[in-house]
């Protein structure tokens, strides 16, 4: 199959298979996203009834935004954009008794309640940003030009918080992209108060981007905190419906970073504060009347904190739950503690706390095979009375789970099927599947996933359909190979394109180093202050071993690709290792890593001031300034950057395709004009072919 076609239908994929799965605080409902087909991909709003298993249809947004024939022109436009594309409904949040569900079409806000299916438009004061409905559903919280407001079910609207040149209940770049908070508000369980964070980036330094295609358009500004800069200034408030205001206390200079934060009827609000470097966090709780905060634990690491998702939270009986990591007595592993207790088995790797079924907890973790993810039902027992862990999950696969009242939803992600599958219980006993409308990929990628050296790194290795074993063939090594990412998955959609690319006449390794999670604490922090180094010798050390045990991987023909950090590495490694890499496709690779932002950089290199050597030893700039040492040295490199890209801006290929060129070392690059970072990811049919007409001509015959 030519690759144009397998990119059309690939991305189709995705289409009508269900998404945004959520269980109501009560158990009654699991809600979705799902669109009706390859063919129409807008998402739609889904609901399945527990006690029956039956799903309805609650918000369809073509009906939506469909009207009378005499709308504005605009109107009707707007309509016919958002058919033909591929997110309707791109994201909802529901109340906590289990009745309202909010979200947001074209700015609009609509309010669709679970028991009647009914879907009401709710006037607001401007384009509508986060909506979320208060416990009870009654009222709506959501944000309009920076403003954080209030509307009831009738359009009586309140500005909550406003002032100009600070935004309110949105969370800050570095928040969102670098500590996965997405929200900057949250409502008091009884709804009469909003806890919101106010975030002031006057300081941010200003970057400009601009598209060189279009030179009368005049540039964007973006506040970008880059590594050593200032950060934005975030501060926590509690709002009271009726006008009162309390400040939230904590030393915000000593601990810059909102990292988490949750309020449920268990306990007051809990916060997760860190410092600049991450070596040092505080979990703090606060008093709803006064905003003053008590430290509940410390957490401590020489290298960096890595909290765990879905903690800090109160447990039913009072006590704290919090992530933490277990680093004694031969142990080395990501665990749960209540109030200082260990309630997980130290063999396991905690990714994610899911929910609570009745008084015990559900949990993601890892337990020894990191292509795998699996689900535990972890009771809370009183401490001194054990560990109790039980395994919900049995089949090999990437497991996720969604869990409420006595109603779980485990997802299954595997080689041997298609998608994720939903199966949905009420206690023990299954009430069914989320049905999936989406189209099967043409073929099963069938790689062979294996640990090899004495560090067991996890590879994985693809060979074309056709492939007749004896025959030797050029290696694709496909690489990412950053922190909080990992690529050797027993997940089909992981290999389906990578299933082209053996097919062109590769055999495709991937090969998770340390640094990538999964495995271990001390696994994932090795990097610390060196990832270049040790990132890239893991992955040579480990195409060396896969060669040992696969005789048909011919190492005289290796190429590398990949795209953000995975382009850094990309170039990292012909740039460092040119004995063993003959050329790269390097994608908006991070080259200065003083360009890129404050939390991810100083977490593992320290501040550019305090270390400014580990910053030039992790550059791409020194290593491509050096001029080449005859043409072994001098391996070719594609560079592929969006023009726009707000993330990896593209000063970072400019700057070293600069310092190449000086040097006297063969590059081409593609700059593409208009696109971001995720774009230019996305630009599959084209660019793709363009890489592997590239690597074809580069690589040795």
């Amino acid at each position: 199959m030519d690759y144009p076609e397998l990119a059309a239908r690939t991305r189709r994929f995705s289409y009508g298979a269900p998404r945004a799965v959520t269980v109501s605080a009560d158990g009654a409902h699991v809600i979705f996203l799902r669109s009706s087909g390859p063919e129409d991909p807008a998402d739609q709003l889904w609901v399945l009834d527990v006690a029956t298993g039956q799903e309805r249809l609650v918000a369809d947004p073509a009906q939506l935004l469909a009207g009378d024939e005499d709308l504005p022109a605009a109107e009707r436009a707007l309509r016919e954009r958002l058919r033909l594309s591929a997110s309707g409904i791109g994201s909802y949040t529901a109340d906590s008794s289990g009745t309202a569900v909010v979200f947001t079409l074209a700015g609009r806000l609509f309010r669709a309640d679970l028991r009647s299916s009914e879907v009401r438009e709710i006037p607001t004061a401007g384009d509508v940003v986060d909506p979320r409905p208060a416990p009870r559903g009654d009222r709506i919280g959501y944000v309009t030009n920076g403003a954080l407001h209030i509307v009831d079910a009738g359009g009586n609207d309140q500005v909550l918080a406003a002032e100009d040149g600070v935004t309110w209940g949105l969370a800050e770049f570095i928040a969102a992209e670098e500590f996965h908070r997405f929200r900057g508000y949250w409502w008091s369980p009884d709804g009469r108060a909003v806890l919101a964070a106010r975030v002031d980036e006057s300081r941010v330094p200003r970057w400009h981007l601009h598209d060189p295609a279009n030179p009368d358009q005049p540039p964007s500004t973006v506040a970008y905190p880059h590594a050593g800069g200032p950060n934005a200034d975030v501060s926590l408030h509690l709002l009271d419906l009726d006008g009162g205001w309390v400040d939230v206390h904590w030393d915000r200079e000593t601990y810059p970073y909102l990292v988490c934060v949750s309020w449920s009827e268990s306990g007051g609000p809990l916060i997760t504060v860190l410092r600049r470097l991450q070596q040092h966090g505080l979990v703090l709780s606060v008093d709803p009347r006064t905003g003053e905060t008590q430290v509940h634990a410390e957490l401590a690491d020489p290298r960096w904190v890595e909290p765990v998702p879905g903690t800090p939270a109160y447990l039913p009986d009072g006590r704290v739950l919090i992530g933490g990591e277990l680093a004694h007595d031969g142990y080395d592993a990501r665990c749960l503690f209540a109030d200082g207790s260990l309630i997980t088995p130290p063999g396991l790797y905690v990714r994610r706390v899911s929910g609570r079924i009745d008084n015990d907890l559900i949990v993601e973790a890892q337990d020894g095979e990191p292509s795998e993810q699996h689900i535990y039902r972890v009771r809370v027992s009183p401490a001194g009375t054990g560990l109790d862990a039980r395994k919900i999950t049995t089949t090999a696969g990437w497991h996720t789970a969604h869990a409420a009242g006595n109603t779980l939803v485990i997802g299954a992600l595997a080689l041997d099927h298609a998608g994720t599958r939903y199966r949905v219980y009420r206690g023990d006993e299954p009430r069914g599947e989320i049905a999936s409308r989406a189209a099967t990929p043409p073929y099963t990628p069938r790689p062979v996933l294996q640990r090899v050296t004495d560090r067991q790194l996890p590879t994985g290795v693809l060979y074309p359909r056709n492939h007749v074993a004896g025959r030797k063939l050029p290696v694709l090594v496909d690489i990412y190979g950053g922190p909080g990412h990992q690529e050797v998955l027993a997940v089909r959609s992981r290999w389906i394109e990578r299933q082209w690319w053996a097919d062109a006449g590769f055999a495709v390794v991937a090969i998770d180093n340390r640094g990538t999670p999964g495995v271990a604490p001390s696994f994932d922090k090795a990097i610390h202050r060196r990832f270049a180094d040790v990132i890239l010798a893991d992955q040579v050390d480990a195409l060396t071993a896969l060669a040992d045990k696969h005789t048909d991987l011919d190492l005289s023909r290796v190429a590398i690709r990949g795209w953000s950090f995975g382009g850094y590495l990309s170039a990292l490694a012909v740039l460092r290792r040119p004995d063993v890499y003959h050329c790269a496709v390097a994608g908006a690779p991070v080259t200065d890593w003083e360009l890129y932002d404050t939390a991810y950089t100083e977490r593992y290199l320290g501040l550019p001031n305090d270390g400014s050597d580990v910053y030039a030893h992790n550059s791409l700039l020194e290593s491509a300034a050096e001029p080449p040492i005859g043409a072994d040295d001098a391996r070719p490199m594609l560079l592929i950057h969006g023009m726009v890209d707000d993330n990896v801006v593209a000063a970072h290929t400019l700057r070293l395709s600069a310092a190449m060129l000086a040097a006297g070392r063969p590059h081409s690059m593609i700059p593409l004009t208009g696109a971001t970072h995720l774009a230019a990811g996305g630009l599959s049919e084209r660019l793709l072919r363009l890489e592997l007409d590239f690597i074809r001509r580069s690589l040795p015959s």
